[in-house]
Order: structure tokens, then C-alpha cells, then sequence
């Protein structure tokens, strides 16, 4: 009699011919150690792009692109006892450069070549020339998050260094690169590549799945682990070996990438419907010194770029706190259903700045908002630069101290239109301190301009505290505003910091 073990072994040992027949010629012996070497070696020779796909795949429309998709009954380890599986993403389009995708089993590496086959497709999907090095543009992971064999997508790597992933239950919204490079430098960015993949054949009882990719570009080459662990949060272990082709000081580690077209700080420049459309509303940040600052993000008129100066960072990331749909009253795009990111070093950074790039955008479908660390030294050649780092997918991270968090910014005149300035009023979260008003303190300051005392109010709504003062910035094009609320001389909420411009 035919067991479901007895299936299933069947069908591993078929999955297992095929990944042995995947690829024409033999595997080769795969470890992280090689990976490094051949990091190592990319970036002692001088850099060369990588071949397009042929024209006619990268001269689709994108309604082309989109008749075309890989077909799920075709995946990697489908019918097998892994508990993951790998779908592939056809190249061409905005994919101009396909990557090389290798699956690692018993440490013998075998890249899996180009299959039309895999892929279903509708007829506005043309014929095109299939060469046999043709590769893919990426790929997805999925597993069984909610329920037994319902294999769910969290997580893709696809397009330059990008990559991104969600917790369970969650929609796609920010990104996170390998590497940003020379980031709103006036010579332009860098973007390098992660050109080839080795995903490691998970056994049937781990929960976490590792990827290994090979970063080039023009400044730089790299060698990536990826440790994958789904669930709320979705979390990825990174570690990172860096070689420099030339001295680099603009190099971010841990790039995150999102969308801020608007919210209640800028919704009067914007026609729309809706009370706020962003991928993310605001830039979290636990310093060495242990300060929690919250960041409100921008859409600014000109570019910006904010340094927050620190040494040895707990952790940063760009957040979305906001989580009720009627928040956003957008009942397609979801972005209460977007994740928060947070990222936390794995050992110390030393001394640097968590760098913030706010670009001007009149559309949501642009991603405008950049964060990263910036080592405080520059980069040199000859030298592994090695960095460690976790990567949480998922819903605002926890505060050990419980600091009151900054849940709402907004600005804009009261009843008294003439008046000079603009009210600034910030709702801060619940906090046990705020049962006793009459001990409860706040600070705020401007570099620029003036500020009133300001007045502290409960807010039923939240069942916290909202702080409100006028801010007059005069003739005034820039101003860097802060505030905090204190208790016995002790800060319990967190540091609310705002660049405020005309």
C-alpha cells in the first residue's frame, strides 16, 4: 500500500533527478568561504556588466511582461516534503540583466537554466529567442504560514540589489537593497547587482532557508547570506563580506528604500481623496545613547538629506504605525497592510550616521525615501569589510523602556487663519506617567524661528497626550524642530525631530 511517506518520498526522489538534470554539464562544490574568494577575486579585476537579454525581451510592453507568469505547479521542491518552494520571474522589460540561480544540495551547487515551460502565458505574449544562458530576472519564496499545504508567497529577490518581504498576513510596500552606493552623490548613484544565487535545499523539519548572492558593480563587489525565517515578523539574518574596487565614503549598509507621497503634515498640497497614501510615515531610530527618536518622513519641494550622527546604533528603520484602514480610506492599495522595517546591527558599527534621503515625487508609485547607515570611514580597497545585521519584517518594533511613541504630526493653521505660523500638534501613546498630569513636562525647541511654550491635552481618542505649540519660522527657509515629554527629568516619550521648510 502506498503511504503518503512512501509519495512523498517518491516524489523527492524525482524532485531530486530533475535538480540533477537541471543544468547541462556537472555542479560544483559550493561553500561560503569560496564565495568570499570569488568576491574577493571579482573586485581585484576590473568591473564589466553583465550581458543583456536579447533585445526583443527587453523591448516587451508592460502588458506584454504581464501576459506571462511562472506557473505554481512548476515550482522548485513542488510535491516534496521541503518546506518551502521557489518560483522563478521571466527577464526582459525593466529587467534588462537576467541572474544566475543555483540550488545547493549536499554542497554541490547546479544552476537551473531558462524554462518557458514553467511558465503560463496568455496570447499577447510574442515569440522570442531562447538562448541557453538566458536566465531569469529573480525569484520568490513561499511556505505554509496559515494553513497546511497552502504554500504563500513573503518574500522576492528581484532587480538590481532589491529585495524585499512581509510578515504573515501582510501586503507588499518598502523595499531593502544589498547596497547603496554614492546615494544623492551630484556624480550619481551606483547601483550594483546581485548577479548570481544559491538557494541551500532546506530539510523537512527547518524553518529557516538560506540564500547566498554575489553583489558587483562598478565600486564594489560582495559576497550575501540570507538566513530566512518567515512568520510576524519575517525575519532575515544578513552577513555581508565587502571588497572595495576603488576607496568609497558614501557607502549605505542596510539600505531600506520606500513611498511618502503625503499624510496630515503635507495633505494640503495634494487632491486626493484619500487621509494619506505611504508605504511608510516615518524614520525610527534607537541610538547608542539609548534615545528613541521618531522622524516624521517628508515629501519635500527639494531634495534632502538628513545625517543623524551616532556610534554603535541599536537599531533603525522606517515605519508604519499607522494600521486602521480608515487611516488611508483606500480600499485597493492597502497600505494599512504594509510592513514596517527594522533593522538591528549584529555587532558594533562604531562611530557613523543613519542617513535619511527624502526626493521630491508627485506620484505614489515612486519609491522617494532612502535610509541607511554611513560608516564614519571611508571604505578602502584590499580590506574585507564585514557587517552583520537582522532584518524584521513585520509591525513596529517593541520598546524595552516603553517610551510613548509619536502616533500622529500634524501641521497646519488653527481658527485664526491670519495669525503668523502654523500649529504643530503631536499624539503621543499611551504611557502609565500620564495618569498624573501635574508632573508631566515637555520641551520644545527650533533652531530657526520661534516656537510657543506649548500646552499638554489628553486625547480620548488615543488615550494619550497631545502636544501642541505654534512654530513661526518668520523669514526663515529651514528650521530643525524637537520634542519631547519628560517626568521627574526623565523622558518618557520619544524624541520627536522635524525639518521644517518654507
Amino acid at each position: 500500500m502506498l503511504t503518503r511517506r512512501t509519495v512523498l518520498g517518491l516524489l523527492a526522489t524525482a524532485a531530486s533527478a530533475r535538480f540533477a538534470q537541471a543544468a547541462e554539464g556537472d555542479g560544483e562544490v559550493f561553500s561560503e568561504a569560496w564565495l568570499r574568494e570569488k568576491a574577493r577575486e571579482l573586485a581585484s579585476q576590473p568591473f564589466e556588466p553583465r550581458a543583456m537579454v536579447p533585445e526583443e525581451w527587453r523591448d516587451l510592453t508592460y502588458d506584454q511582461y504581464r501576459s506571462i507568469w511562472f506557473d505554481s505547479r512548476e515550482a522548485e521542491w513542488k510535491g516534496t516534503d521541503r518546506p518551502y518552494r521557489v518560483d522563478f520571474f521571466a527577464p526582459g522589460l525593466y529587467f534588462e540583466r537576467a541572474v544566475e540561480v543555483n540550488l545547493v544540495e549536499e554542497g554541490m551547487a547546479r544552476r537551473i537554466p531558462f524554462d518557458l515551460g514553467r511558465f503560463d502565458k496568455t496570447d499577447q505574449f510574442p515569440e522570442l529567442p531562447m538562448p541557453e544562458d538566458l536566465g531569469y530576472s529573480g525569484f520568490r519564496l513561499r511556505a505554509e504560514l496559515r494553513e497546511r499545504e497552502t504554500f504563500e508567497e513573503f518574500c522576492v529577490f528581484q532587480g538590481a540589489s532589491y529585495f524585499r518581504a512581509i510578515g504573515t498576513g501582510q501586503a507588499y510596500g518598502l523595499s531593502a537593497r544589498g547596497l547603496a552606493v554614492k546615494t544623492a552623490d551630484p556624480s550619481g548613484e551606483e547601483f550594483p547587482d546581485f548577479t548570481r544565487f544559491w538557494i541551500e535545499a532546506p530539510h523537512p523539519e527547518e524553518e529557516t532557508i538560506r540564500v547566498h548572492a554575489l553583489l558587483d558593480g562598478p565600486s564594489v563587489a560582495g559576497a550575501y547570506r540570507f538566513d530566512i525565517t518567515p512568520g510576524l515578523p519575517a525575519r532575515m539574518e544578513v552577513a555581508a563580506s565587502l571588497f572595495m574596487r576603488e576607496g568609497v565614503s558614501n557607502v549605505g549598509i542596510a539600505p531600506l528604500t520606500s513611498m511618502f507621497l503625503f499624510d496630515e503634515t503635507n495633505r494640503s498640497r495634494f487632491d486626493d481623496f484619500r487621509s494619506a497614501v505611504h508605504d511608510s510615515e516615518g524614520i525610527l531610530i534607537e541610538n547608542g545613547a539609548g534615545e528613541r527618536i521618531w522622524r516624521p518622513l517628508a515629501n519635500p519641494r527639494r531634495l534632502q538629506i538628513s545625517a543623524f550622527m551616532d556610534k554603535n546604533p541599536k537599531g533603525f528603520g522606517l515605519v508604519q504605525r499607522s494600521r486602521a484602514l480608515e487611516d488611508y480610506a483606500d480600499l485597493e492599495a492597502h497600505y494599512h497592510e504594509r510592513p514596517t522595517l527594522w533593522v538591528t546591527p549584529g555587532e558594533d558599527w562604531g562611530e557613523g550616521t543613519v542617513n535619511l534621503v527624502e526626493i521630491p515625487s508627485d506620484k505614489e508609485i515612486y519609491d522617494n525615501i532612502v535610509a541607511y547607515w554611513r560608516p564614519g570611514n571611508r571604505l578602502e580597497p584590499e580590506i574585507e569589510h564585514r557587517f552583520s545585521y537582522r532584518l524584521d519584517w513585520g509591525e513596529d518594533p517593541g520598546d524595552a523602556r516603553a517610551r510613548a511613541p509619536v502616533l500622529k504630526t500634524r501641521i497646519g493653521k488653527g481658527y485664526d487663519k491670519a495669525k503668523p505660523g502654523s500649529i504643530i500638534a503631536i499624539d503621543f501613546g499611551p504611557h502609565p506617567a500620564f495618569d498624573d498630569l501635574e508632573t508631566l513636562t515637555h520641551v520644545v525647541t527650533s533652531t530657526r524661528g520661534t516656537t510657543t511654550a506649548g500646552i499638554l491635552q489628553r486625547n480620548p481618542a488615543t488615550g494619550g497626550i497631545r502636544l501642541s505649540f505654534r512654530f513661526d519660522p518668520g523669514a526663515e527657509e529651514i528650521a530643525e524642530l524637537r520634542a519631547q515629554l519628560l517626568t521627574a527629568g526623565q523622558t518618557i516619550s520619544e524624541v520627536w525631530l522635524y525639518r521644517w521648510t518654507a
